[in-house]
């Protein structure tokens, strides 16, 4: 009983977003962590259907309860598994009322809480200021999260760690770049090509992602490799879509470009096995899971330098940090890599060291005192 941990989340399987991945991590991690050192751990989840569940590859369904947006059951079950518990995490700052409920009921509950990104980057009500600060441990996923909460919050260093996210164990091993002759022809790519890739949702009140850079830089570097075609790989709405078609248009790189629409987990390692560069220039990643991602498949990776992805490129030892905004940066650094792809690899082995799930794994252990 006294090793009981609760991590309340909202979605695990019925999303495939960043904060869902982590949430499946996370959920194998502490699995893993409780039969290492015999504690017992749940999971429930908000939004989810118990049958999301079944046969999945994290942890065994057994420890998954989905509440299928039933908020009062939720909360109710929550506070009663919570005042059993010796740790409740939260994976998002939408679950800290709940969080705060447990600590009320049973003061001496762990109460710790996952930062992502731009979910605790706003200004918050006073109430959940106060909650806030009633958090043991805030894990943010990345220094500039933290430092965006100190900022704002008032928050001591004390109570912050920093959890980097990690790749996720199951991920396809790299295919030594042998690129899929069936995507090379669905795209209608030749072997000529330079391949960009920037993976991504792409929807109108998310334009952070800095693709349309990507995009108002292509003339220039046609000039020189006009072999260079631009593959944007992800789900897109109509109104974000509708002003990329207009964009392209306008910049006469129509037969540059070429949208894949949303791409099945089946599909994602051939593709970044497609691309020789992985460029998405953004300004308000948390940190940027696709960033380990495109390195674990070999790809050279440029990144913005203003978010938390300079910690997904171990502050540019890993790849390149430019300016979102300043699109001569932007396009002087895909030539670099265009003239001496080699150069600019991330060291897989540190990689790893950095990013692997047991790394990963090891520091959550140390940070919850398993």
């Amino acid at each position: 009983m006294a090793n009981k941990i609760l991590f309340l989340t909202l979605r695990v399987f019925s999303a495939t977003g960043g904060i869902e991945k982590v949430c499946r991590v996370a959920g194998k991690a502490l699995y893993e962590l409780g039969l290492q050192y015999g504690g017992l751990i749940k999971i429930f989840s908000l939004y989810g259907r118990p049958n999301k569940a079944e046969g999945n590859i994290y942890f065994p369904q057994l420890l998954f309860k989905g509440f299928k947006h039933k908020r009062f059951r939720f909360v109710f079950s929550a506070i009663k598994a919570g005042r059993s518990s010796k740790i409740v995490m939260l994976s998002h700052i939408n679950l800290l009322l709940v969080g705060y409920l447990i600590k009320l009921t049973r003061p001496s509950v762990k109460l710790v809480l996952l930062a992502h990104g731009i979910e605790v980057w706003q200004t918050l009500p006073s109430w959940k200021k106060y909650m806030l600060q009633k958090c043991d441990l805030i894990m943010p996923v990345s220094h500039f999260t933290k430092e965006k909460m100190k900022s704002l919050y008032g928050l001591p260093e004390a109570q912050f760690a920093v959890l980097n996210n990690c790749l996720d164990p199951f991920y396809e091993l790299p295919l030594e770049n042998k690129k899929s002759i069936s995507l090379m022809d669905r795209y209608g790519f030749t072997k000529e090509n330079d391949i960009i890739l920037t993976v991504s949702r792409m929807v109108d009140t998310e334009r952070y992602k800095g693709y349309d850079r990507v995009l108002e830089v292509l003339p220039q570097l046609l000039k020189t490799n006009p072999g260079i075609r631009y593959l944007l790989a992800g789900k897109y709405d109509d109104n974000e879509k509708q002003r990329l078609d207009a964009l392209v248009v306008s910049l006469s790189i129509k037969d540059n470009v070429v949208f894949s629409g949303f791409i099945d987990d089946e599909e994602l390692a051939a593709h970044f096995n497609l691309a020789d560069i992985f460029v998405m220039p953004s300004e308000k990643e948390g940190f940027g899971i696709v960033f380990i991602e495109a390195m674990f498949y070999g790809l050279p990776v440029i990144a913005g330098n203003k978010d938390g992805s300079v910690d997904a490129l171990c502050n540019g030892e890993m790849g390149l940090l430019v300016d979102p905004n300043n699109k001569a940066e932007l396009s002087e650094a895909i030539e670099k890599i265009l003239l001496n792809r080699g150069a600019y690899l991330a060291d897989h082995d540190k990689l790893l060291k950095h990013f692997g799930y047991e790394a990963y794994k090891e520091k959550l252990g140390a940070l919850l005192e398993f």
